[in-house]
């Protein structure tokens, strides 16, 4: 199985009563996901997670911190995934699906129904209702000598 990098961010209203959600159109049907996507080759966590909210909303974003870390097994892809779920806020943009051939719907989403799917677990949930991160550190290029 190939390991995969996968960011995601979660995105409120002015409220902070409704989620930014995507409609991704899949093989079998379509399913609400937050904003997201794969982390390229050389890309950092941070800047893959932005690009992603642009490319998939046409919002612009700052993110918060990390906000979970969870894993999957897609046996379908073949694939090991690692999701790093960021808290955001919308800094800019309006919404805009740059690609139709993969994102079907952008909508504000009721936060209870939101949450659904957004595949954070209990645990996950309860860090959103309560605000609470862990900050997103890059560390640069680490060389070690011998």
């Amino acid at each position: 199985m190939e390991r995969v990098n996968v960011v995601y961010v979660l995105l409120y209203d002015h409220s902070e009563e409704r989620i930014l959600m995507v409609k991704n159109k899949g093989m079998d049907s379509s399913y609400y996901t937050l904003p997201g996507g794969a982390v390229e080759i050389g890309e950092t966590l941070e800047d893959a997670a932005i690009r992603e909210v642009i490319e998939e909303t046409g919002l612009s974003v700052e993110l918060d911190g990390v906000l979970a870390v969870s894993e999957a097994f897609l046996e379908q892809r073949g694939h090991h995934a690692i999701f790093f779920t960021f808290r955001g806020k919308v800094v800019g943009g309006k919404i805009n699906i740059m690609y139709p051939e993969e994102i079907e719907e952008v909508t504000w989403m009721n936060a209870e129904e939101a949450l659904k799917y957004a595949s954070l677990s209990t645990e996950g949930n309860e860090l959103v209702n309560r605000n609470s991160t862990i900050p997103y550190v890059l560390r640069g290029k680490v060389i070690h000598k011998n």
